[in-house]
C-alpha cells in the first residue's frame, strides 16, 4: 500500500478579537510565546490565552478606527535555530493580511519569544510598528552574529520588560534596543519596576501603555508624554523609560 504524504504544515490567522470592522484600516498580528527549540505544534487554545487580554484591549480601542486583531497560530512550538520559524510565520501573517485587508498598516505584537518574531519579522513591507513585551533574545556570543536590527529602520519599536524577569534577561533587550536606536531614532523602551516575566503586577499599566503605543503608530493618535519622552529622549534615557505606576488612568496629556 502507498504511503500517504505527511501534510504540509501552515501557520493560520486565528478568528478576529471583537467584531470585525466593515472597513479595515489597521491590523495588529498577536504573537504567541513558544520554545527555542520544539518541533511540536503549539496548542491553539493556550497560545491564544497568553494574548487575549492585549488583543482584546486593543480591539476595544481600535474598533472605531477599522483596526482587526488576529492571533497568529504557529507552525511549531520552537524558534529551531536559523529555521527561524516564528518570525518566518509572522511574516507570513503580515502578507496575509495584505492578501485579505489590502494595504493597511500592520503592528506586530509579541510576548516572550513572539517578541524576538516580532523583531526579526519588523522588516516586511506591511510593518509599520513593533510592540515587544518581555522579549525571549539569545544570550550574546561573540561567535555568532549579534540579533539583527537594521530590518526595523523606519518602524516604531517599543520594548517593555519587567526590571525582575526570571525568564529573559532585560539586559539583553536593553542592548538590542541601544543598538537599533543608532540607526532608528523611533525606538523606545520602557522598564517596569519589580515585575516579572509574566508583567502581572503592573498589568493594567503595561496594558494602557501598548494602547497607547499601537493607537498612535497605526492612526496617528496623539501619544502620551511619557511615550514621546521616551521616542525623544537620548540613549540610555528613552530605553529606560520607568513605566509610573497608575500610567493610563488619563492617556492624553
Amino acid at each position: 500500500m502507498a504511503q500517504q504524504a505527511t501534510p504540509v504544515r501552515t501557520a493560520r490567522l486565528g478568528r478576529t478579537l471583537g467584531p470585525e470592522p466593515r472597513a479595515v484600516s489597521g491590523a495588529v498580528l498577536l504573537l504567541p510565546g513558544g520554545d527555542e527549540v520544539s518541533g511540536r505544534r503549539p496548542s491553539p487554545m493556550l497560545a491564544a490565552a497568553s494574548v487575549r487580554a492585549l488583543g482584546r484591549r486593543l480591539a476595544r480601542a481600535g474598533r472605531d478606527e477599522g483596526l482587526v486583531t488576529h492571533v497568529v497560530h504557529y507552525r511549531y512550538r520552537g524558534w529551531n535555530g536559523s529555521e527561524a520559524h516564528l518570525a518566518r510565520d509572522a511574516s507570513w501573517a503580515a502578507s496575509e493580511v495584505v492578501r485579505r485587508y489590502g494595504d493597511v498598516p500592520v503592528c506586530l505584537a509579541g510576548i516572550d519569544m513572539g517578541g524576538r518574531a516580532a523583531l526579526r519579522a519588523g522588516g516586511h513591507d506591511a510593518v509599520n510598528s513593533v510592540l515587544a513585551l518581555a522579549p525571549w533574545l539569545p544570550e550574546e556570543d561573540v561567535a555568532a552574529p549579534p540579533e539583527p536590527v537594521k530590518q526595523l529602520a523606519g518602524r516604531r519599536v517599543m520594548i517593555v520588560h519587567g526590571t525582575n524577569d526570571e525568564r529573559t534577561d532585560p539586559e539583553l533587550s536593553f542592548r538590542l534596543a541601544e543598538r537599533a536606536k543608532k540607526s532608528n531614532r523611533n525606538v523606545c523602551r520602557f522598564e517596569v519596576h519589580s515585575d516579572r516575566h509574566g508583567l502581572q503586577q503592573h498589568r493594567d499599566e503595561v496594558l494602557s501603555l501598548a494602547e497607547d503605543f499601537v493607537m498612535g503608530a497605526l492612526f496617528g493618535r496623539a501619544f502620551s508624554r511619557p511615550v514621546e519622552d521616551a521616542f525623544a529622549a537620548p540613549p540610555p534615557l528613552g530605553l529606560r523609560m520607568p513605566l509610573a505606576a497608575g500610567f493610563g488612568r488619563s492617556l492624553r496629556r
